[in-house]
């Protein structure tokens, strides 16, 4: 029976994402492009894969059997690629690093940059999001993580400790303040985040008693929550080392304890083994080593 891994990737992914849109986000493709390579499958099989309800797809009791299998394909699919990968023994070529938006915009491009001026040859793809990415599919070759991983496959290097605070600009806390203790930041104006509920509870847990009001804009992509507290819009919250380099934002709250949290690097243990990724990882370590102590 001819096969078509490209389909039967499509359809993993399709199944792992819950939709046609997301999958396609993942893989890089377009919509209509995964639609029909999960369609050809279908009829290459002669079974139907997914219901499709609303925007939303189930697998059907044909798919749930079969996406055990195809699954199972796919990791033998990443070892063969990451064996590939680790015996490699050249020191040119793409590495690929996720991290958070903030971390991507605020601390890699200068350790980025120094990199590439001693090693011309290592090409970057930096992958900035808060989504955690799956190093075992090959999403990233190295993450920088806020929790410690869990799966035996990974690697992880423990690097210092970031701390956050709360953050405004001149303009809101002369307009808005002074906030001199915990009881005036009960009147004041922040920026929220997409699922900011956690994040009141969050700030309530130090003894904070914000509100919903008080959280009049919201926003997914925490580059423009900064962006909307540098022009003052409101307090929120950002790393200390970004924020303290601003000389046109403020603490707004400096008798309350930072936020302190954890940075992993994490690899694979196989793609680690790579030259290239192994020079990268071990240049990060370093790096974020040199860094100045978190305040």
């Amino acid at each position: 029976m001819k096969f078509d891994w490209n389909r039967a990737r499509a359809f993993l992914v399709t199944a792992e994402e819950g939709s046609l849109s997301a999958a396609a986000r993942a893989l890089c493709m377009t919509q209509p492009t995964l639609g029909r390579q999960v369609a050809a499958l279908e009829e290459e099989l002669g079974v139907l894969l997914f219901d499709r309800i609303g925007r939303g797809l189930t697998l059907t009791a044909n798919g749930l059997e079969l996406v055990e299998h195809v699954r199972a394909m796919g990791e033998a699919a990443s070892q063969v690629s990451m064996t590939a990968s680790g015996q490699s023994t050249s020191v040119e070529g793409t590495v690929r690093i996720t991290a958070t938006e903030v971390a991507s915009a605020f601390v890699l491009p200068a350790m980025i940059g120094r990199l590439r001026t001693q090693h011309p040859g290592i090409e970057i793809e930096v992958v900035a999001t808060n989504l955690l990415r799956d190093l075992r599919r090959r999403e990233a070759d190295i993450a920088i993580r806020t929790v410690r991983p869990t799966d035996p496959q990974l690697i992880a290097r423990k690097l210092p400790a970031e701390v956050a605070r709360l953050y405004a600009s001149r303009a809101f806390v002369e307009a808005s303040g002074p906030f001199e203790r915990t009881e005036d930041l009960a009147r004041a104006q922040f920026i929220g985040f997409e699922e900011n509920m956690r994040f009141i509870e969050f700030l309530n847990g130090m003894d904070l008693r914000l509100t919903e009001r008080q959280f009049g804009v919201r926003t997914a992509v925490h580059l423009v929550h900064w962006e909307m507290v540098r022009q003052g819009l409101g307090i929120g919250v950002m790393l200390s080392r970004v924020a303290e380099a601003d000389p046109e934002i403020v603490c707004a709250a400096p008798w309350l304890a930072p936020f302190e949290f954890e940075v992993w690097l994490v690899a694979h243990r196989e793609v680690n083994s790579s030259r290239r990724v192994r020079l990268v990882f071990d240049w990060l370590v370093r790096e974020f080593d040199a860094l100045p102590p978190a305040v």
